[in-house]
């Protein structure tokens, strides 16, 4: 492999990037005009079913599962393959055009929130569930959550990258982000070592934030990197994972807004409780 030398003066070559390269340039702002489309539920969510955004689809099914009816929510698809989220509606509600989106219509105006750990926050606070309410515990909770939000750009852009979609592979990154991958994934091993869930006895948004990444990855859904990373090793961690993917509302949350895998775990748009029922891709006839 011939060495590279960067110039003096970068630029963008396009056909660069690997299996991804449509979703990424270096400028913000939208390419077209596209309004979003709203519907019935005072939360509008903009997504697709990646880690980022099983996060939100998974609290939304939670806190319906206890009740509560405020939670109703119109999940819309966004193919960020397609560049549906450089629209000016979507950019208009996450001005670094990236999923998931929410638009909380129980303000007046409506409330944008975007970032993924920002939204399961505003949630959590909102509606009071998946938080601790003691001083104590929100903070161990917190830490937890912003060490997702600052570990997995790691995982994803880093190892997941240059391991499973980069056009070519290359020793050093992989290496690189492999060793930073299990040491995350120690990181965590010790914690559930001594703790249930990752901030204590108690099930909450980090670990929905966690095991969105970290979780599907020891259960061999993201990268095909199982074997690689030998996550069985981590004991503490699958016996965590598996725990979390048994719950109904995280198996529901996973099928929304997801365009890949089985058909009949496909929701690609989300209006109502039924449509887990009705809606999904083997029960719709396919276009002629």
């Amino acid at each position: 492999m011939a060495e590279y030398t960067p110039p003096k003066v970068w630029t963008w070559d396009q056909e660069s990037g690997g299996k991804f390269a449509s979703i990424n340039r270096p400028v913000a702002g939208p390419t077209h005009d596209k309004e979003l489309p709203v519907g019935k539920h005072p939360l509008q969510l903009y997504s697709l079913a990646t880690p980022n955004g099983v996060k939100v689809t998974v609290l939304l099914e939670e806190l319906l599962a206890l009740g509560i009816s405020d939670a109703e929510y119109d999940a819309w698809l966004i193919r960020i393959g397609e560049g549906d989220q450089f629209g000016s509606g979507f950019v208009g509600i996450n001005p670094n055009s990236k999923i998931p989106a929410l638009s909380d219509h129980s303000f007046n105006p409506p409330q944008r929130i975007f970032e993924s750990g920002a939204i399961l926050l505003h949630l959590a606070e909102r509606f009071d569930r998946f938080i601790p309410s003691d001083p104590a515990g929100r903070a161990e909770m917190l830490s937890w959550l912003f060490w997702q939000m600052g570990s997995a750009p790691y995982l994803g852009g880093g190892f997941g990258h240059f391991y499973a979609y980069a056009p070519e592979k290359f020793e050093y990154p992989i290496n690189r982000f492999a060793m930073e991958t299990k040491r995350q994934l120690d990181v965590l091993e010790r914690q559930l070592a001594t703790h249930e869930f990752i901030a204590g006895a108690d099930y909450t948004i980090a670990d929905i934030a966690i095991w969105s990444w970290y979780g599907q990855l020891v259960l061999g859904r993201l990268y095909e990197a199982a074997e690689f990373l030998d996550v069985t090793s981590y004991e503490n961690v699958m016996r965590w994972a598996k725990t979390i993917d048994a719950r109904p509302a995280v198996q529901r949350g996973r099928m929304v807004n997801r365009t890949f895998g089985e058909p009949e775990l496909q929701l690609h748009e989300r209006h109502d409780a039924g449509d887990f029922d009705t809606k999904t891709q083997d029960k719709i006839a396919p276009e002629s």
